[in-house]
């Protein structure tokens, strides 16, 4: 038997080269998957993403989804890209064999806690309090080049690095501090501001989307501090679960978060086409 893909739906194609299209996952004239092939992403057209891929269960764990992943492969080398992604839920155990038996190497995790039903307490000597005005015109400013600098250090573009921090700032803090859903706080240690966090409210529940310990106080725990800040932050508004992203090469801050009783949700797998 023979495992092909046929196209379910239009080519859909914009003016700046990204492009996107269904697929049936079939063997013979037989349906048995489907998957969604793109190269919309902000890494630009170069580079594609393998979604959505399933195999309905009477015809899985016979490799369809293998050679629906080749071929999906073969789709994007057609049109031009260079490197391919793909998210694999973290509960899907024949998902995660199949991306490293395919070459791919994790590049981030997303990964969630369900949080208690009361606020943590924070150690000793540290406190939490709300980001002054003058405080987030500072943070803004840094955070919007280093969020940038982040992604061209993956592979994005400057151009794009630049345009995708822009939009993502502009989309999540439109209107500052005052953005409904927000929480920036400020972590103190003996009076002192020590790191910072950022939580925001999302429809099932809260994210972090920044947090740091500044220069000069690594090494001291404000880390985990600052998580019990942003779990205080999430419950105050309603949430009992609190999600995040991570680098696969972050390891000190994914050890945090594992101690803290974070777990993986999807893996975030990269490869290049050759």
């Amino acid at each position: 038997m023979t495992t092909t893909l046929r196209p379910s739906a239009p080519l859909q194609q914009s003016t700046d080269g990204a492009r996107s299209r269904p697929y049936e996952v079939r063997v013979n004239s037989r349906r048995v998957g489907a998957l969604l092939i793109a190269s919309d992403t902000p890494f630009g057209p170069t580079v594609g993403e393998i979604r959505d891929l399933s195999i309905d269960e009477p015809d899985r764990r016979r490799g369809r989804a293998t050679v629906a992943a080749l071929a999906a492969e073969e789709v994007l080398r057609g049109w031009g890209c260079r490197r391919v992604r793909v998210r694999v839920p973290a509960g899907s155990a024949g998902g995660l064999r199949m991306a490293v038996a395919l070459g791919y190497t994790e590049d981030g995790r997303n990964m969630a806690k369900e949080l208690p039903a009361g606020p943590p307490a924070l150690s000793e000597g540290v406190r939490g309090r709300p980001m002054t005005p003058a405080e987030f015109e500072a943070w803004e400013a840094t955070a919007r080049e280093e969020y940038a600098e982040t992604w061209a250090g993956r592979g994005m573009s400057p151009q794009a690095a630049r345009a995708k921090s822009a939009a993502d700032h502009d989309t999540l803090l439109p209107r500052g501090l005052a953005t409904p859903g927000v929480t920036l706080q400020v972590l103190e240690a003996a009076g002192a501001p020590v790191g910072h966090v950022w939580v925001s409210s999302q429809t099932d529940r809260a994210y972090v989307f920044d947090v740091e310990v500044r220069a000069g106080h690594r090494g001291r725990g404000y880390g985990r501090d600052l998580m019990l800040l942003a779990e205080r932050a999430a419950l105050a508004g309603g949430h009992r679960v609190l999600a995040l992203h991570v680098f696969a090469d972050n390891t000190p801050a994914r050890r945090l978060y594992e101690s803290l009783g974070y777990r993986p949700t999807d893996l975030n797998f990269a490869k290049d086409l050759i």
